[in-house]
């Protein structure tokens, strides 16, 4: 994603330095020696320069924008990283998605980089993008629909004007903590509604070829209804849920994806760790690791009445599934309660 997010800018005129991790040195060598991006199957804008992480000093030259985007469970190596060269007054727009556990309660993930920072740098501001956004399409200008947010309502105009172009349409959303956590858990909702998927695969074909849409959009409305649940916990504004950052998003991550294809897998009837062993041994399932990083403080907080068990049937099945290699079972009667 955020070599596919280089695009909108270089095509507003940017220069763009793209520093890839330690884990990937192919892709920046392919980039380097002809300008192509063997995940994407594209060439990046010519205005894209890579560069390994150890010249991450010499990318932070000049540099006006700082964007984000290595997995969560990436957060503190980059915090680290970065720590040693970021400058106070360059703010950090965040791509990667994802909640923390913090002193037995819930953080949205920018936040947490933050803490992880040196002192100095405590007071840096903080940005972030949400919504439904495959890395193929904006890789090949189509159009996008994104929600920018964060912690300093000052700077949503200015960014907003760095990233827009005729096909990466960005909207802004005081909503910093609403909007993140609708991005974290769709991740984790999306297992679940790639399961009817895999149903349907177990099942075999109707005799009319009916599909199961039926099944798909009930466990996607009751999806929508226990991210609402979460986000009124954490304090956001519920209408994120039904925008761009939890509807919007949540729909998109379902059409294709890691998470996708895993629910697939556990509709079929294997266990989480079958599952992962046999078909995607080398792919980070980000709504997986969520559950992993996450069971703990969301059961203390279903334990303490923090968030309520009965509306959150979905969410004690992917714990189950995840955590415990338990068996996917839908719990129909639990629904809407």
């Amino acid at each position: 994603m955020g070599s596919a997010f280089s695009f909108p800018l270089a095509d507003n005129g940017h220069r763009v330095n793209l520093v890839g991790t330690h884990l990937d040195t192919e892709i920046i060598q392919s980039l380097k020696t002809n300008g192509y991006h063997p995940g994407l199957k594209v060439k990046l804008p010519e205005r894209v320069k890579a560069l390994e992480w150890t010249q991450l000093p010499e990318a932070l030259e000049g540099t006006d924008l700082i964007v984000l985007g290595v997995s969560s469970v990436g957060i503190p190596w980059a915090a680290e990283q970065l720590g040693q060269v970021l400058k106070e007054s360059v703010p950090v727009l965040a791509l990667t998605k994802g909640l923390a556990d913090s002193n037995n309660n819930l953080e949205i993930l920018p936040k947490t980089f933050r803490q992880l920072l040196p002192a100095h740098l405590q007071a840096i501001k903080l940005l972030a993008i949400m919504g439904p956004c495959i890395a193929a399409e904006l890789a090949v200008r189509r159009h996008t629909s994104v929600v920018l947010s964060g912690d300093d309502e000052s700077l949503f105009e200015s960014t907003a004007a760095l990233l827009k172009t005729s096909y990466y349409h960005v909207w802004t959303s005081p909503d910093f903590v609403g909007t993140e956590t609708c991005a974290a858990f769709k991740n984790f909702y999306a297992l679940l509604v790639g399961m009817a998927k895999g149903i349907l695969e177990r099942d075999g074909e109707a005799e009319n070829n009916a599909n199961t849409h039926n099944l798909s959009s009930s466990l996607f409305a009751q999806a929508l209804f226990e991210i609402e649940h979460i986000v009124r916990y954490m304090g956001g504004d519920v209408n994120s849920v039904y925008g761009l950052p939890g509807a919007g998003d949540l729909y998109v991550t379902c059409q294709s994806g890691r998470n996708g294809r895993m629910g697939s897998w556990l509709g079929k009837g294997l266990k989480f760790s079958e599952a992962k062993s046999r078909h995607m041994p080398n792919d980070t399932v980000e709504g997986a690791e969520l559950a992993k990083a996450l069971a703990p403080v969301l059961r203390h907080l279903m334990t303490e009445r923090k968030l309520q068990r009965e509306k959150l049937p979905l969410l004690e099945l992917a714990l189950g599934v995840v955590c415990e290699d338990a068996l996917a079972e839908i719990p129909w009667h639990k629904f809407f309660v």
